[in-house]
């Protein structure tokens, strides 16, 4: 439980981190974009805002989550090995009982008072809540910076289409005045008048400097739209990335959610599973007694057999329902672990055949 404390706190260092990272690199586009709305130069800050980094973090850190993950499951599954052992007697406790069954009986029934059940249960579930919290921080960053960035890029479609429209139009105009441009050229060179020849010549400047603003508007419509297209490129990528952060984030958390849910049923029908145990050494003790107490057996076995059918009389009437609950919650874990095992599949087959380092 040591190495599992020590996993949580690592993995609570890595979900910050992590936070830290698509915080930066929301601001990066975010700059990016306030930068091309300024008219400034935004290809270096696009550029900067690399994923491969922030995928790289976020992949060792949902790792180590479903190894802790699968930890916890490690731990339950011991849980249920000590519950098997408890119903039965050590072997000191079956020595002692050759001498003394009373003193025996009475060591098995001490182990299991002090075996702390409920605090290992509610560790477990506790230590579950920790990192469901983890988890549901980690999806709540990723969808504000979703929401965020899906924003921004909305903003920006809309003005590249905007862009694009103003380039093709003046790409129009542009290719409109080239007839007329030869058009006067020809004029010009037909002309004899000195006069009419320099009106022409004024004319053909005038045409020639309106079709330079143009062209060079063109080019700079033309790197715009190329810069808001590059950056349209890099907010797609990051929101497929959050989005598939996000979609990671709520795998983990069904599982360990389910976990939990499964982990009481277990507890529950295990700690009965004692219980009845300690009942049926009860029970062949009082059918021990020597014949000088039968009557006060007959009594004590008739109040316990009352109570025993009122019990069972209960549990038959809450049995359906609860044998209903509990084979949910089953089906709930085989998916939730199915999913689990698919997008962690590698993690898995290295936890199962305890290849760490290999």
């Amino acid at each position: 439980m040591a190495n599992l404390d020590a996993q949580v706190r690592e993995s609570q260092e890595q979900v910050s981190e992590a936070q830290a990272r698509i915080a930066e690199l929301t601001s990066r586009i975010e700059t990016a974009r306030t930068k091309i709305e300024a008219g400034e130069d935004a290809t270096l800050d696009i550029e900067n805002a690399t994923l491969e980094e922030v995928h790289a973090h976020t992949e060792v850190m949902n790792a180590n989550i479903a190894e802790l993950i699968m930890g916890l499951d490690d731990v339950t599954a011991a849980f249920s090995r000590d519950f098997d052992e408890m119903r039965s007697k050590t072997g000191w406790e079956s020595f002692v009982g050759i001498f003394s069954k009373a003193r025996s009986d009475a060591m098995r029934q001490d182990r299991v008072r002090s075996a702390s059940i409920d605090d290992k249960l509610q560790d477990l579930i506790s230590k579950s809540d920790v990192i469901v919290k983890l988890l549901e921080s980690q999806l709540a960053t990723l969808e504000e910076h979703k929401v965020k960035v899906g924003d921004n890029l909305n903003e920006t479609l809309d003005e590249r289409e905007a862009t694009v429209g103003e380039l093709e139009d003046l790409r129009k105009q542009i290719k409109a005045m080239d007839p007329e441009i030869i058009q006067l050229e020809n004029k010009i060179a037909n002309e004899t008048d000195a006069a009419k020849r320099t009106k022409l010549e004024t004319e053909l400047a005038d045409m020639n400097a309106r079709y330079n603003e143009m062209v060079q508007q063109e080019q700079v419509k033309l790197a715009k739209s190329q810069t808001l297209e590059r950056y349209i490129e890099k907010g797609k990528t990051w929101v497929d990335s959050l989005q598939n952060q996000a979609a990671t984030q709520m795998v983990l958390i069904n599982k360990l959610q389910t976990d939990t849910k499964q982990r009481v049923v277990l507890y529950d029908a295990l700690t009965k599973s004692l219980k009845t145990a300690q009942q049926q050494d009860i029970a062949h003790r009082i059918n021990e007694i020597g014949v000088q107490t039968d009557q006060e057996a007959q009594t004590a076995m008739a109040g316990i057999g009352a109570a025993t059918n009122q019990k069972m009389a209960d549990m038959l009437e809450a049995h359906e329902d609860h044998m209903v609950f509990a084979r949910d919650v089953l089906e709930q874990k085989a998916k939730a672990d199915e999913r689990f095992a698919r997008r962690f599949q590698e993690i898995v087959e290295k936890h199962d055949k305890n290849l760490y380092g290999g």
